[in-house]
């Protein structure tokens, strides 16, 4: 059985659900130091991993290679930097620059993982459930947004199946592959135009735009499990903060390279509380998996 059912996690509160990812995308993309950098990408794709599990090589070697190229590519454009590794096409290829493109590569794949898990945790349901009540055209359009690349994507590919099975797949000749993209591409516009008809029936039937407050009906219960988690991730984001305000996370690449050591107690308390927030979950994942192995073989 797959380690996503056994999710913890994704069974807590959507307040709690939207804490964690929060926390997570912003301290990836603010500690710019490539120790926290590397922390973020590893917890990141280990939590993939456990929701994804066979599913996760293909995404995680296109970040990989992702990461690579933008490393590699950083310094042809900034020539900034003390050191200069090589010329190429008549300009400096400098270590800064090399290793500035290294933490923008992991930044990006750190982020784009914690995306995924996030798009895979905090459903459209539960995104309606957290900010309904408080901004629901916002919180409409923000679900709407967020499911439009997936959902086009997914019925893209069902109507190129279908075609595929009367034989009408797109293959052949150019000008042939051309010609059923297209007719694939009229098709899923046909298939979006009258879904918008449908969405916005269906709006107007659940009272979308009707005057007075409306109320929703909230299938969430915030629970000790939900308190204890909450209060374990603002421990480590505070510690975290507190850390990085001491200049644990400091990272300064022109001229010269200079980063903060990672040593000491409070650099070392940082480092080690980054960790354990964004293990929190993939934890919760492996516990509740070897328990349920335990009990099984009991039986």
């Amino acid at each position: 059985m797959a380690l996503q059912e056994y999710d913890v996690f994704s069974r807590c509160h959507p307040a709690v659900n939207f804490l964690f990812f929060a926390a997570a995308i912003v301290l990836t993309v603010v500690l710019f130091h490539p120790a926290y950098l590397l922390v973020s990408l590893v917890c990141g794709g280990a939590y993939y991993a456990a929701l994804r599990r066979s599913r996760c090589g293909k995404t995680l070697g296109f970040l990989l290679l992702a990461l690579v190229l933008v490393a590699a590519v950083n310094p042809i454009f900034n020539t900034l930097g003390d050191t200069v590794l090589f010329t190429l096409f008549g300009r400096p290829y400098t270590w800064q620059a090399l290793c500035y493109g290294l933490c923008s590569g992991l930044m990006f794949a750190a982020v784009s993982l914690w995306f995924l898990c996030g798009g895979i945790v905090m459903t459209s349901d539960k995104f309606t459930s957290l900010f309904g009540a408080m901004i629901p055209s916002i919180s409409l359009v923000l679900v709407m947004v967020l499911r439009l690349i997936p959902g086009y994507w997914r019925k893209g590919r069902q109507i190129a199946g279908a075609r595929k099975c009367i034989g009408r797949s797109a293959a052949g000749t150019r000008k042939e592959k051309i010609q059923g993209g297209m007719d694939v591409l009229t098709a899923l516009s046909g298939w979006a135009l009258e879904g918008s008809v449908v969405t916005a029936d269906s709006m107007r039937c659940r009272g979308y735009g009707a005057e007075g407050r409306r109320t929703t009906f909230q299938i969430y219960r915030f629970t000790g499990r939900d308190r204890l988690i909450a209060a374990l991730i603002l421990a480590a984001l505070a510690a975290t903060v507190y850390a990085a305000a001491g200049g644990s996370a400091r990272a300064a690449f022109f001229p010269a390279l200079s980063l903060a050591p990672v040593r000491g107690f409070r650099p070392v308390l940082g480092l080690a509380a980054y960790a354990v927030l964004l293990l929190i979950p993939t934890f919760y994942s492996i516990r509740e998996a070897i328990l349920w192995h335990s009990l099984r073989s009991k039986i």
